[in-house]
């Protein structure tokens, strides 16, 4: 059975879709950008203020869900600039230090809100 998911400690969704959806005991997140739950400002001064903010939604999202950081299998990153790698890698290893997931990362034309970050995630519950 699916199970939609929401939480206000992440931005709502910008179109017609979820935060997230449960099955079978597995979290699929929709893509975060670096939007301020509270306020929907985007996040944009660095990449490294963006990655982190894109990071602390899937966070919460997950956290929402009954899951977490370390119950991570998969994870996507798109990426206005792949120049931005070495610097997303640096964020990114504070919030998956010892637990590293599965990965892809790839640099795309455009992102909504023409933000600089977009992180997906796939956990278990």
């Amino acid at each position: 059975m699916l199970k939609t998911l929401h939480t206000d400690k992440a931005p709502a969704a910008v179109g017609p879709y979820s935060q997230a959806i449960e099955v079978e005991g597995l979290i699929f997140t929709s893509g975060q950008i670096p939007l301020v739950p509270e306020t929907g400002e985007l996040v944009s001064e660095s990449i490294e203020k963006a990655t982190e903010r894109s990071l602390e939604n899937v966070k919460a999202i997950l956290e929402n869900a009954g899951s977490s950081l370390e119950k991570v299998i998969k994870v996507n990153i798109f990426l206005d600039d792949m120049n931005d790698f070495g610097k997303v890698n640096e964020i990114y290893g504070k919030y998956f230090d010892s637990h590293k997931p599965a990965r892809s990362c790839v640099e795309v034309a455009k992102l909504p809100k023409d933000a600089l970050i977009e992180i997906e995630a796939i956990a278990v519950k």
